[in-house]
């Protein structure tokens, strides 16, 4: 498997999609890119593109794989600040 923080990018002979490795900062830890393409339920995570633009077209991947309403479902949506998502989650358990 190839690391991608550090390290320099495989020549494109041994560049696959299926060996890459960075570190995520969703979870906090190292994570292969085929994880990334389905960590959301099946779909993409919706950082994916930021994470993995520098090292190969992940956009143009992503379109190729997707349907359109998947890409919309995953890279189209609004997703809140992760601070807002904890103070509407410790709001809710207030008024149990």
């Amino acid at each position: 498997m190839f690391f991608m923080s550090d390290q320099i990018l495989p020549s494109k002979d041994d560049f696959t999609k299926d060996n890459l490795i960075r570190w995520c900062p969703k979870l906090g830890q190292q994570i292969a890119f085929s994880y990334c393409c389905m960590e959301n339920s099946g779909l993409p995570c919706f950082r994916s593109i930021n994470c993995w633009f520098e090292y190969f077209d992940v956009k143009k991947y992503f379109k190729e794989k997707l349907t359109r309403d998947q890409w919309e479902q995953v890279f189209n949506t609004k997703y809140n600040p992760k601070m807002l998502s904890l103070m509407e989650l410790i709001e809710q358990a207030k008024k149990k």
